[in-house]
């Protein structure tokens, strides 16, 4: 009990840390695509959830990157955990940490810091896969959620989530934050023009949402 207390006060220590001058380097597709989508998000934060579904549709029908990188507010009490769960099913495959985040957002409302361990063992089961009681032993895992965390704060990450449509671009706006995201799919078509990526421009329906809420 007193180990987790000390981490706790020690994340909420790092967290209030003096923001740095922001570094955008991260905010590039990865190599071969000129056009891909960066989103820093939380695992406990609702309008994470809201937002999801939309961006895996856009990445999906624009067929460009979902780049996720973890940004669990230190107000939240079980994301971080939720996080290193999730480091945990991608090391045995992407699209496994991709669908326990959808398994996390579905179930948002109901878990809680004592039964998070359960939802994942549900979820594992379901996936004919094994969740050890120990997930992360020597705590690389806890290490790249942490190394996420400190990228946002370079970025200049406020709220999650934040979400980018990024190009390759050297010159110009290689990136643009998405604010409303009802704009997201015109907004992937300005970005994909701009760098020369024409194979899908067709602005499809997206379904209507409001804007996007701040979560501070």
């Amino acid at each position: 009990m007193k180990k987790r207390i000390w981490s706790g006060l020690i994340w909420l220590l790092l967290a209030a840390l003096p923001a740095l001058p922001a570094d955008t380097s991260a905010l590039r597709p990865p190599k071969g695509a000129k056009v891909a989508l960066v989103i820093f998000e939380d695992l406990q934060c609702p309008d994470c959830a809201r937002a999801a579904p939309l961006v895996e549709e856009a990445a999906r029908t624009y067929k460009i990157p979902l780049v996720r990188h973890d940004f669990p507010l230190p107000k939240h009490n079980w994301s971080f955990d939720a996080a290193v769960l999730a480091r945990y099913f991608d090391a045995k495959s992407k699209k496994l940490g991709e669908d326990f985040r959808t398994f996390v957002f579905q179930h948002q409302p109901e878990i809680t810091p004592e039964n998070l361990h359960g939802f994942a063992e549900k979820f594992a089961n379901e996936h004919q896969t094994e969740l050890p009681f120990v997930v992360d032993p020597n705590g690389q895992l806890t290490a790249k959620v942490k190394a996420d965390f400190n990228l946002g704060q370079r970025v200049g990450i406020e709220h999650t989530p934040t979400l980018y449509v990024v190009s390759n671009r050297t010159t110009g706006q290689p990136f643009v934050e998405v604010v409303d995201r009802t704009q997201l799919f015109s907004m992937i078509d300005q970005m994909k023009r701009e760098a020369g990526d024409t194979r899908i421009q067709s602005t499809p329906n997206a379904r209507p949402q409001k804007k996007a809420a701040v979560q501070r």
